[in-house]
């Protein structure tokens, strides 16, 4: 069977509280063998890691942008215990969720910078790639980045331009593509996705959230009691597969592809996850 990563997956989050588990092994029998579980705040990073180590996955430890207005401004400082103290293990593969969200009315922009700085200062002094929230941010964060140089990492749900995705790409990131990348109208983001190089590229589901059209409810069939699709990390390998057809490429040169990207961008995932041989294809 193909195996796949997903490398971004919130398998903590509540609507998985009915059937967590259920949910992973769901996926791993689909032929998703590895997920990234990335925190978002100060309150789950102790799920993140008991999930990782019961599931064999990998987890991210970080403050998400969209939570910096509820952190405390001592969060930083319990983030750098929390990554002194787990720094030797190896499912800690990343500082992350962090970023910066200018689409969320409500934030203070200075106080997310501030978080996102102190994160990447973090990124440094640990040596560990980081996981970006991106959202109408691009250019804020790669300035960061410029200033503050990290080892790498996921752009998380790219959606940016194409000169965007470049510079990412020349910082020495991946991009993150999920189930966004599924539907027709996003005829950017499937432009990105077909001519990117790649070695640019990794699969995400970002779930429960940014389902893939075959789970997506409207507005109306939401207000007529229709729920929105629940995502899940067993989506991945369909979400693979439209991108291995808008890049004209079987589904297990995709898969061998992808992985090595996602054990370059969080190495210590290489360790966790084996790269399939080459085959004839």
């Amino acid at each position: 069977m193909t195996a796949w990563i997903d490398t971004h997956c919130h398998l903590d989050a509540p609507e998985f509280d009915p059937d967590r588990d259920a949910v992973r092994q769901e996926a791993r029998a689909r032929g998703v063998a590895h997920c990234v579980i990335p925190a978002v705040e100060r309150g789950n990073w102790g799920t993140v890691r008991e999930l990782a180590h019961r599931h064999g996955d990998s987890y991210a430890l970080g403050i998400h942008p969209l939570c910096t207005g509820r952190a405390d401004d001592g969060d930083l400082d319990l983030l750098a215990q929390e990554l002194e103290q787990h720094h030797a293990d190896p499912r800690l593969a990343a500082i992350g969720e962090i970023g910066l969200d200018y689409f969320v009315g409500g934030l203070d922009p200075a106080r997310q910078e501030r978080f996102y700085r102190a994160q990447l200062q973090l990124a440094r002094r640990f040596d560990l790639p980081v996981i970006l929230h991106v959202r109408r941010s691009a250019d804020r964060l790669l300035k960061g980045l410029r200033e503050l140089p990290v080892q790498g990492g996921i752009a998380h749900a790219f959606n940016g331009s194409l000169q965007q995705a470049q510079a990412f790409i020349g910082l020495g990131f991946k991009l993150g593509f999920g189930g966004a990348m599924t539907y027709d109208r996003a005829l950017q983001l499937r432009r990105l996705a077909a001519e990117l190089p790649g070695d640019a590229l990794v699969l995400e589901t970002d779930a429960p959230d940014i389902p893939p059209h075959w789970l997506y409810t409207t507005a109306a069939q939401r207000a007529e009691g229709r729920p929105q699709g629940r995502n899940a990390p067993a989506e991945l390998p369909r979400i693979a597969q439209a991108l291995a057809q808008l890049r004209g490429q079987s589904a297990r040169i995709l898969a061998r592809a992808t992985t090595a990207n996602a054990r370059a961008a969080l190495p210590r995932i290489a360790a966790l996850v084996p790269l399939e041989a080459p085959n004839e294809e």
